[in-house]
């Protein structure tokens, strides 16, 4: 039976209040649980039951934090590598992607259903990363050719009753601009989250206020809201300029864990989880800035220690609503 979007035309996190999201789930898998994840991809754990209870797990980890602390809490699926071309090189054909795209959402609304609280609402997010890598541009889609390539995964969280989307790890303004215009096709509220280097600026060279006003400007304001991910809070905070149009677009963070560059990372065959408690506080620190901020998770090398010391830390910080 399919499962219908609980939050898709009113996203709670929007009227306020603190939602916590998870960290770093394939560092989290790879280097915490010793799981081998080919191409960094964490969605071939949907494939068998055992596999899936790795999932599960992680999943319940952050849920009883945001449980814990009376916070929303937004459900990320693993399908950041979910799609035809990277699929293929794991041996699943388009057929197979659609449908582990839709199962992902399910997993999901399951989880939901067996935790979700009325402190802390659930929203169920589908989970969308870059064509290429991470870390690096490469290669450039048009707008158009970004809209295209991304509609199937959109469509397929969309058709399995996800209540939003959420394209992480972004490089670069065409793609992005893409993914907002596949899911308002699709009737689906999205999240962009933007990555930058040591410098605050994208991959591209380009800054976050030119990025967040390109893509609002070729979407008529689009996005639900903007997120900064996959970078520690010292490469960006200085360029967070508080009290500014687009900063106050930026509602989400999901910080590394290491203040190592991209390069670094890519480098490193240890896992630099930073410190958690210092981390929380730096989240604090921006939020106290920055009061529209409220959706707190954690990327590259984060794990629940860090999401539990974020909203240790946060938990007194007033959270501004946009309704």
């Amino acid at each position: 039976m399919k499962t219908t979007a609980r939050y898709r035309h009113r996203l709670p996190q929007g009227d306020g209040g603190l939602f916590l999201t998870d960290g770093g789930i394939e560092t989290s898998l790879i280097f915490q649980d010793g799981l081998d994840l080919p191409l960094f991809a964490a969605f071939p754990l949907m494939r068998d039951a055992k596999s899936r209870q790795f999932l599960i797990r992680y999943y319940e980890r952050y849920i009883d934090i945001a449980r814990t602390h009376a916070m929303g809490f937004v459900l990320e699926s693993p399908t950041w590598r979910a799609r035809v071309d990277w699929g293929a090189k794991l041996g699943y054909s388009a057929a197979d992607i659609a449908a582990v795209n839709a199962d992902a959402i399910n997993l999901l609304h399951d989880l939901r259903e067996a935790h979700e609280a009325p402190a802390s609402p659930m929203v169920v997010s589908g989970c969308i990363g870059p064509r290429g890598d991470g870390y690096v541009p490469g290669e450039v889609m048009s707008e158009d050719a970004a809209e295209a390539y991304h509609a199937r995964q959109v469509e397929a969280f969309a058709d399995a009753g996800a209540d939003m989307v959420s394209a992480t790890t972004m490089t670069n303004t065409s793609e992005a601009i893409g993914i907002v215009r596949a899911a308002l096709q699709a009737g689906m509220p999205v999240a962009i989250a933007f990555t930058v280097e040591t410098d605050g600026r994208l991959p591209t060279g380009q800054t976050l206020t030119e990025a967040i006003s390109l893509v609002d400007q070729a979407t008529a304001n689009g996005p639900a809201y903007y997120m900064i991910n996959c970078a520690h809070p010292t490469h960006f905070q200085e360029v967070m300029e508080a009290d500014q149009d687009w900063t106050r677009r930026i509602r989400g963070l999901r910080a590394n864990a290491s203040r190592r560059s991209h390069q670094e990372l890519n480098d490193s065959p240890d896992l630099d989880a930073g410190d958690p408690i210092e981390l929380g506080g730096q989240y604090r620190d921006l939020l106290q800035t920055h009061p529209q901020i409220n959706v707190l998770g954690g990327c590259c090398g984060t794990d629940h220690r860090h999401v539990e010391c974020i909203a240790l830390a946060c938990k007194t910080v007033g959270v501004a609503g946009t309704a």
